[in-house]
């Protein structure tokens, strides 16, 4: 199991053990992460699970993909290290891998 952490944007924190092979999504639904929306089911056509991928772990995450950078163009308040958290896997190498979770989603 992979360790994850969201903190919403009240600064609550959320840790849960994570299936690899799953996205980072699909544990934050599973798990009542408050801001994550996720209104497509994980599709990358909305922009609704948008996330920020902590600095020390943006170069391990990676880069979002084409498609995923278009959806993007939809969440609010991008950042360099925003991430649609549909397009994030889990695997052991994201063992403590944390995201925050803005404000506000689309």
């Amino acid at each position: 199991m992979t360790k994850l952490t969201f903190i919403a944007h009240d600064g609550t924190q959320f840790d849960m053990d994570a299936e690899n092979g799953s996205t980072v999504m699909e544990n934050a639904i599973r798990n009542a992460v408050p801001g994550i929306e996720a209104e497509c089911g994980g599709a990358c056509a909305c922009a609704t699970c948008h996330v920020y991928v902590d600095e020390a772990w943006t170069a391990q995450v990676g880069e979002p993909e084409a498609m995923e950078e278009d959806m993007l163009d939809f969440a609010y308040e991008v950042q360099p290290n925003s991430r649609l958290s549909c397009q994030i896997k889990v695997r052991d190498a994201l063992d403590g891998l944390v995201v925050r979770v803005p404000a506000r989603q689309g």
